[in-house]
């Protein structure tokens, strides 16, 4: 976990400092180009409704990025073997590169809480259950970056994994929507992906206002998080793609 951390922090203005101005960016330009003229969603203003959502945007993103940048810039440089050669388990090598992410998106979540939520005058309702929240989300989008991480082979596919699978579920997961709006159908659809109770969650602690079930939720992301780690442990266990 240290090496990760370091890693990141090493280059703290693009790991740490981008995110949040990429997070009020968005903010700014829903802002200008939605104004007032939205009305409230689900009771509270549309301002407020987007920010937990583009927030755990945010966390997850950095999670992956994270963890799969970091597995697959040691494999594309020849350097994974200094990984592989300790004495680690897979269990262990999986703990310390999810503590990475987590550690990471839970920097992140922090500093925009801090830096934007007072600038739109949004307080955390429930704090303890926020940060809950934010390391599920570490953890889920981590244990995924693993898996691309290691099935990746150069950076080109890792982009391609960020564009045609994260970027999707991150935007399609009422980030900046409820699904009260949207068509039964596509309603549904969404309920399949874990990534919407991640953000669902987080509304929910930091509003006190959700599309469903946090519990129902807090299951959903639990059971994704088991069954993506598994994969990422057996990867490690097995030395798929990393070892010759």
């Amino acid at each position: 976990m240290e090496r990760e951390v370091r890693r990141f922090m090493a280059v703290w203005t693009q790991t740490l400092l981008a995110p949040i101005v990429t997070a009020g960016l968005f903010l700014m330009i829903f802002t200008i180009a939605v104004g007032s003229s939205r009305g409230e969603v689900m009771g509270v203003s549309f301002l407020h409704f987007l920010a937990p959502g583009i927030l755990m945007m945010t966390v997850i993103q950095n999670s992956f990025a994270n963890v799969s940048s970091s597995i697959t810039s040691a494999k594309v440089q020849g350097n994974i073997v200094d990984t592989l050669m300790p004495p680690l388990s897979a269990g262990e090598l999986l703990v310390g590169y999810l503590a990475g992410g987590i550690a990471r998106g839970v920097i992140v979540s922090v500093a925009i809480s801090l830096v934007l939520f007072p600038t739109i005058g949004l307080g955390v309702a429930n704090p303890v259950m926020a940060l809950v929240w934010v390391v599920l989300g570490g953890a889920f989008l981590g244990a995924l970056g693993i898996v691309a991480g290691i099935f990746a082979q150069k950076f080109d596919q890792i982009a391609a994994i960020t564009n045609f699978i994260v970027t999707p579920l991150s935007f399609l997961s009422g980030t900046f929507y409820s699904l009260e709006t949207m068509p039964p159908v596509l309603a549904t659809i969404s309920h399949a992906n874990p990534v919407f109770y991640l953000i669902d969650g987080l509304r929910s602690a930091v509003l006190g206002v959700s599309d469903s079930s946090p519990w129902l939720g807090f299951l959903v992301v639990a059971l994704s998080t088991a069954a993506v780690g598994s994969l990422a442990w057996w990867m490690f266990r097995t030395g798929f793609r990393l070892k010759a």
